[in-house]
């Protein structure tokens, strides 16, 4: 029995692009409206909405007002990043459950690439450079997620014997299932050539370690699950939700992070224990793993967290072919944010969404019955095991 008593009947999401030439707010609306869309409700039907951003998007009441909401009862605007989308979900499921709202959205819409974009120069630089422990690093250069996250993969290397080789299947793997999902926005097949001759960005990691900048909006929508079964497409219910955060810790661009235990794991080993409890499942009753991968590595750490391997042996687990769509535990069947689009991890609920429904196409995981998602990369984050 799910802990919640909702579950997602729609999905929604516009082109993924470079360069969309259109306002946050225009983005926004089209993936909520299509989310209503494709669970047959209408703007009557909803009275709640929910986002987070980084100061790069648009507030929950002026989607509000674009979608002709006649009433918003539950609203949220969360300044976060990546590792909310999954406790977003939990939290629009916890409205429903104590009748504060009936049916909510949750968005998550930028121009990530063509307008404000993640690690660059501007107002998140701004703000963190004057706070926490990153104060002491910026000057010397280290500004971005990616020079963060590099530290926990260099030592994942040094500790276990991981191999670049070892993060190029992860992301040969998803760019496989890229190539199978029309919405994708690389879909060129990669070799492990073509991984091994691409620039260096930040040791270890080369381009293709690193997910993509996108311009683009996504949108699920929740309801009861009394309402679900009369909704457009079949419900995909909440077995279990979770959020993690260690304390004294927090985001990688702070030098506090680096008090974390074990730098060779993540949240992933913390959450997984509390989801696997809740939903009364393992490792071994999931069937499709959607996992938050901002970069290869985050992968790696999640499918060693999660207990689909034993820790240390993530890179080998990954390049024998176990993460494949043919494989013991399909992971990132769309391609992930490394080759779908960067999202910020709401459209990786998307994919688990549409595998449970069954609606995966070419990249069809087959009788998928269990997903679990992953919403983070480092210190902190949430997950939840979904169901048809």
């Amino acid at each position: 029995m799910a802990k919640f008593k909702a579950a997602i009947v729609g999905v929604g999401y516009t082109k993924y692009s470079a360069n969309s030439g259109r306002s946050v707010l225009s983005l926004a609306t089209e993936a909520c409206q299509r989310a209503m869309g494709d669970a047959g409700l209408s703007s009557q039907d909803v009275d709640g909405i929910l986002e987070f951003s980084i100061d790069d998007s648009v507030p929950s009441e002026a989607v509000a007002t674009a979608l002709a909401l006649p009433e918003l009862n539950y609203a949220i605007d969360w300044r976060a990043g990546g590792f909310s989308p999954s406790a977003l979900v939990a939290t629009a499921a916890m409205a429903i459950d104590c009748g504060m709202a009936k049916s909510v959205l949750v968005y998550r819409a930028m121009n990530g690439r063509s307008g404000f974009r993640l690690g660059g120069s501007g107002k998140i630089t701004d703000v963190i450079s004057s706070s926490g422990g990153a104060q002491y690093r910026m000057p010397y250069g280290w500004l971005t997620f990616g020079e963060g996250m590099a530290m926990y993969c260099r030592r994942h290397m040094e500790k276990y014997g991981t191999k670049p080789e070892h993060l190029a299947a992860i992301a040969i793997s998803q760019r496989a299932n890229a190539i199978l999902n029309e919405r994708a926005c690389q879909r060129k097949p990669m070799t492990l050539d073509d991984y091994m001759s691409a620039r260096m960005i930040v040791e270890p990691f080369r381009l293709f370690d690193m997910c993509l900048e996108t311009d683009g909006g996504c949108a699920l929508l929740l309801t009861s699950a009394d309402r679900a079964k009369n909704c457009r497409k079949k419900p995909i219910y909440i077995k279990a939700s979770a959020y993690f955060a260690k304390t004294a810790t927090g985001d990688p661009m702070y030098a506090e992070s680096y008090l974390w235990d074990d730098l060779t794991q993540n949240y992933t080993t913390f959450l997984a224990p509390k989801l696997y409890k809740e939903a009364g499942l393992g490792p071994n009753d999931i069937d499709v793993a959607e996992i938050y991968d901002c970069f290869t590595h985050t992968v790696l750490m999640g499918l060693e967290g999660l207990g689909f391997c034993p820790k240390g042996e993530g890179g080998p687990f990954a390049a024998s072919g176990a993460i494949g769509l043919h494989g013991s535990i399909p992971v990132n069947t769309h391609g992930g944010m490394l080759s779908e689009a960067y999202i910020h991890g709401v459209n990786v609920i998307v994919e688990a969404v549409e595998q449970l429904r069954g609606e995966g196409g070419a990249r069809q995981v087959p009788k998928a019955e269990v997903a679990i998602v992953t919403s983070g990369a480092t210190t902190m984050g949430s997950g939840l095991i979904l169901t048809s």
